[in-house]
């Protein structure tokens, strides 16, 4: 097998082994090439230790050298270069307490997490694959290495990685992985909460997000993301629905487009489809706790949208995400139940109440919504959604007012109107923003000034 290596990768092993040392790329730039896909990033392992890399190339960092990785700079790019290594023991269930260098290839790719993941390359040596890694690349197969319960005991992060690395690759997982993955799934609460977190949405970005189910049925979203199993719980005996809450929220995650008529032409950009993702998981997660049976046996969940928000809110929190994810996605759960009328008025209220720069969000997550529920609503729910983004978009076109800071006038116009500054000012404006909401060719500042006299009789 023949994998074609970038330049600079070439340059760095070439160098290497003219020196005596041994070096090969590693891991996964391995696994993509071999699947046809650009590696994001190329690694290199070698018999050389960090100082002998060093004294090898001209401009290196030292990035992790305490566990023998050097960053070599070509071009301005740089390569992790890492000495061969086996692992102490794993006391935290993350990090080894120590490592040791080696000579040995075979004990450094030993220590590895999957098989797809324990192969190395050169071109002197072609493949080394000591794991049967391409047998299972070939059969689309997540195995760990060696001893499943090990690999999992080493580092519980593993386990969410073989996961992500199913949705990703579109994987099935080896039985004994998933087995080891259920019995060691309560070691994840040694890991940090950035960490699941960054696996969790790697999981939900990928092509197969659905299978977040096997997380589910292998009792470890239990330890993650307890929320979902409540989900899981909560049926929802509804002509407008065919499964339980859970079934629902990862149908619709996976209707949830990344290329949208909602979008811009390059579609919607990476933070706002994790946005949208999230809040497809997250957007009846308080539909457990507003559950309510008629007697008619048939459930309810009166204003599930509000506490969701903050419980979306609270789980992003403890998740350690960014504040401006926590911001649009609870934002988006609270108005993904809005009942959009596509007439240009109510619409304008809306975007006012909602926020416009949401607007393109919330209509795809209300698309992959209702395209997550039984008929009729799921034949009627992507026209009615278009009669909605075509008014959306007139109102944009027009540039019509839909917040203070479209209005025509500003508290300084005011001022020097002869407004006084202070709080009727700010109730001046908003009485004015809410008439041209009304009537949008009212946005003149002669008009408003004219209007804002007439409300205040100065």
């Amino acid at each position: 097998m023949v994998i074609e290596l970038p330049k600079q990768v070439k340059q760095i092993i070439d160098t290497l082994q003219e020196q005596g040392f041994e070096a090969y790329a590693v891991g996964g730039c391995v696994r993509d090439a071999m699947l046809g896909k650009e590696p994001q990033d190329w690694d290199i392992t070698t018999s050389a230790l960090p100082k002998q890399v060093k004294a090898l190339f001209r401009r290196t960092i030292d990035t992790g050298i305490q566990h023998g990785t050097v960053t070599v700079l070509l071009d301005k790019v740089g390569y992790e270069v890492t000495t061969y290594r086996v692992d102490g023991a794993y006391e935290d269930g993350r990090h080894p307490t120590e490592v040791s260098f080696t000579a040995s290839l075979t004990e450094d790719l030993k220590r590895r997490d999957f098989t797809i993941n324990a192969m190395a390359y050169n071109e002197r040596d072609g493949l080394v694959d000591l794991f049967r890694g391409k047998e299972d690349l070939e059969k689309g197969i997540i195995r760990c290495v060696g001893v499943a319960k090990e690999r999992f005991s080493e580092d519980a992060l593993r386990i969410l990685r073989a996961f992500r690395f199913s949705a990703q690759l579109d994987f099935s997982i080896e039985e004994e992985t998933l087995e080891a993955a259920r019995e060691l799934a309560g070691t994840l609460r040694k890991i940090s909460a950035e960490r699941i977190y960054a696996e969790l949405t790697k999981l939900l970005l990928s092509d197969h997000p659905g299978r977040l189910l096997t997380v589910y049925e292998y009792d470890v979203t239990e330890i993650i993301l307890p929320e979902f199993d409540r989900m899981f719980e909560t049926p929802q005996h509804h002509p407008a629905h065919y499964a339980n809450v859970g079934l629902h929220v990862l149908d619709t995650v996976q209707f949830v487009r990344r290329m949208s008529e909602y979008a811009g032409e390059g579609g919607f950009t990476k933070d706002e489809f994790r946005y949208l993702r999230l809040a497809a998981l997250f957007h009846d997660v308080g539909k457990p706790e507003c559950r309510e049976t008629d007697e008619a046996g048939v459930d309810h969940f009166y204003g599930h949208a509000e506490p969701g928000a903050e419980l979306a809110k609270k789980i992003l929190r403890r998740l350690k995400a960014d504040n401006a994810t926590i911001d649009t996605v609870s934002r988006l759960v609270r108005w993904h139940d809005y009942p959009f009328v596509p007439e240009e008025r109510p619409l304008r209220r809306a975007m006012h109440k909602i926020g416009a720069d949401l607007f393109p969000l919330l209509l795809e997550l209300r698309r992959g919504d209702l395209a997550a529920h039984a008929e009729p609503y799921r034949s009627s729910g992507p026209e009615q959604m278009q009669k909605v983004w075509q008014a959306y978009l007139g109102i944009k076109n027009r540039e019509e007012c839909t917040s203070l800071k479209d209005l025509a006038v500003n508290g300084s116009d005011l001022i020097a109107a002869g407004f006084a500054p202070g709080k009727e000012l700010g109730e001046v404006l908003n009485r004015l923003l809410l008439l041209v909401i009304e009537e949008p060719e009212k946005n003149q500042k002669e008009i408003l000034l004219a209007e804002a006299v007439k409300m205040t009789g100065k």
